[in-house]
């Protein structure tokens, strides 16, 4: 399986590195060679070293959430709601791509 970390970027290493913090305080240098050049504060989506994307704080806490919930099943929990309040009492929607065509008006 294939899981993204997001990562806050703490301070530039050099033109294709920063040193960032993940969520339980661990710091890691990481490849910015596939993004723009981030700021410090900034969050990146991180996978086997390499930043993949920046994303927003909201996005971050709530990929963090996911990853709790998946240490939670691990751990034998039962109840993950908590972790996915961003769904909780919401109808499921589907992606723009999957919706069904619109007809224009002729």
């Amino acid at each position: 399986m294939c899981v993204g970390v997001p990562m806050q970027v703490l301070r530039l290493e050099s033109p294709f590195a920063v040193w960032c913090r993940d969520a339980s305080g661990g710091e890691a240098l990481i490849d910015i060679g596939l993004i723009a050049a981030p700021q410090p504060g900034d969050w990146l989506l991180t996978f086997l070293g390499a930043a993949r994307e920046v994303i927003d704080e909201q996005t971050a806490a709530q990929i963090q959430s996911a990853l709790a919930a998946v240490a939670a099943a691990l751990g034998g929990e039962h109840d993950l709601d908590a972790h996915f309040a961003d769904l909780i009492h919401r109808e499921p929607q589907l992606p723009e791509f999957l919706l069904p065509a619109k007809e224009s008006a002729a």
